[in-house]
């Protein structure tokens, strides 16, 4: 693209003291809003099945994630170097929360103090799983939160399959139809005992049912040790590079294999149980 060229000199001097005055500001967009690379909800389960030192690391995870030095790194090469973050808890359909609300990350001090708000805040479990509540909860939040993203994601974090509420895949083709990138975390064989209500192959579950939109991909966490590691990847992998398939086997793109999950295998399992 050529440069601009001013040839009118006052016009000029105008530019120059107006980018002199306002070039450090954030930027606004219509409306108000303050343009970010991303705006990004982390949808982080506390259904039952998921007991406190899971709870613990999974936090962890993130608030670690948010000052590492891989993902400022990330942050600055942005176009405007900032994102905005909210953090939602969810189980059952209708119950959800935010532990952090919407949060602008542009820096060290932001991110330590966003990281040290999600070690605070308190902890609690709840009944059922309810995927697509996550889904739909974090897309109400996007609606008038003030800020304006080149991108929106939802980052899904769970141990378990859809079991309440609308089927996961019509809150993801909504959400995908919107233009919000849903990425996963599932948690695959943490406990060495399946409940009723679990699957084996989770991560099939979410590549096939969860995830979805440009660049969407999820890493499936085997082991309690691998928490932080990979949510600092795929918070990186959001950042650095949101439309760049990843490469790495440990992180598996959307739809990247024709479709042989039951996306209601949650309900099915669900009701078999309590019909029995």
């Amino acid at each position: 693209m050529d440069k601009i060229r001013v040839r009118d000199p006052f016009l000029a001097l105008f530019l120059a003291l107006t980018l002199l005055l306002w070039g450090d500001q954030p930027a606004i967009a219509r409306g108000g809003a303050v343009q970010v690379d991303a705006e990004l909800v982390f949808a982080v389960d506390v259904s039952y099945s998921m007991d406190q030192a899971e709870q613990v690391l999974q936090r962890n995870g993130y608030a670690e994630a948010l000052v590492s030095e891989q993902f400022l790194q990330a942050l600055k090469g942005g176009l405007y170097g900032k994102i905005a973050i909210a953090y939602l808890q969810w189980a059952s359909y209708r119950d959800q929360d935010v532990i952090l609300p919407w949060t602008l990350i542009d820096g060290p001090e932001s991110a330590a103090a966003a990281a040290a708000k999600l070690r605070r805040a308190p902890y609690r479990r709840a009944q059922r799983t309810s995927v697509s509540g996550a889904i739909d909860s974090s897309m109400y939040l996007f609606e008038n939160n003030g800020y304006d993203g080149l991108r929106r994601i939802i980052d899904v974090s769970g141990d378990g399959p859809n079991n309440d509420g609308r089927p996961v895949e019509a809150a993801r083709d909504a959400a995908v139809a919107a233009g919000v990138t849903i990425n996963g975390l599932p948690l695959v064989g943490i406990r060495p005992l399946l409940g009723y209500a679990d699957i084996a192959e989770l991560d099939l579950y979410y590549q096939d049912c969860v995830i979805g939109g440009d660049g969407a991909f999820m890493i499936a966490i085997h082991d309690r040790k691998a928490f932080v590691d990979a949510t600092r990847t795929k918070l990186v992998q959001e950042i650095a590079a949101p439309l760049i398939r990843p490469q790495s086997s440990d992180i598996l793109p959307a739809q990247a294999r024709p479709s042989k999950t039951n996306c209601m295998i949650g309900e099915i399992l669900w009701n078999r149980r309590w019909r029995n």
